[in-house]
């Protein structure tokens, strides 16, 4: 037998793919820090921590103007945890969404 590993930033790309099906979010936002750590590269912020009871990510998303904040959150984890799950058979724990801004969509 063998084993499967699979990276942290496996998962957050799985993540991130899902967030573009959910009907409100504009995209992902990396905040403060990492923003300026990674000016030059290309890349969103979803953290990513393994527990006992499973995966947890925060995502930090942009949400389109004039939608009900809260539902778009709740969509948005359901979306997330059932592909990361779907697709890595790895149980997720938790799904925080961290909305750092709205704004309309272009």
């Amino acid at each position: 037998m063998g084993r499967l590993a699979i990276s942290s930033r496996t998962i957050a790309q799985i993540a991130e793919r899902s967030l573009g099906e959910c009907y409100g979010v504009v995209g992902l936002k990396a905040s403060g820090r990492l923003r300026r750590a990674l000016a030059l590269r290309r890349r969103h912020e979803v953290e990513i921590k393994a527990h006992e009871q499973g995966i947890e990510l925060a995502l930090h998303v942009v949400i389109a103007y004039g939608l009900n904040l809260a539902e778009v959150a709740a969509a948005v984890r359901s979306s997330v945890s059932y592909e990361v799950e779907r697709q890595t058979g790895l149980e997720v724990g938790r799904v925080e969404v961290l909305i750092d801004d709205v704004r309309r969509r272009d």
